[in-house]
Formats: structure tokens, sequence, C-alpha cells
């Protein structure tokens, strides 16, 4: 499942439109905290995946895969 979330996720920030800085200014995290999510195994907490899914008008439920 974090699989799943983690392609997702990092396909979503890729695809965005956005700079790795202007995500992280918007969301409030590093730059490499970003580049974490999108190369790593790291997943963002509760609370920054709520802003990365708001201001990036993403479907939450799609990301953890639940349709």
């Amino acid at each position: 499942m974090n699989n799943v979330i983690k392609f997702r996720l990092a396909e979503e920030i890729k695809n965005c439109g956005l700079t790795t800085i202007e995500i992280a200014k918007k969301i409030g995290v590093s730059p490499e905290m970003i580049t974490q999510y999108k190369t790593t195994k790291k997943l963002p907490k509760l609370d920054t995946f709520a802003k990365l899914c708001k201001e990036l008008d993403l479907d939450a439920n799609y990301i953890l895969g639940l349709n």
C-alpha cells in the first residue's frame, strides 16, 4: 500500500507544474523534504499531506489508493 501512495504522490508532485521550491513554500516545508517525498520512502506527515492535497488540488482518496 505504501508503494502505491509513494508512486502516486511522486507522480502528482512531478506533474503539478510547480518547482520543488514553490511547493515547499506553499506548504511550509523545506525543498529537500519535497524531494524526499518524490525519491525516498519518506511519506509526509498527515497535516503536510493535507496541505499538499489542498495546495496542489490533489484527490487524497486517489493518492491513498481508495478509489
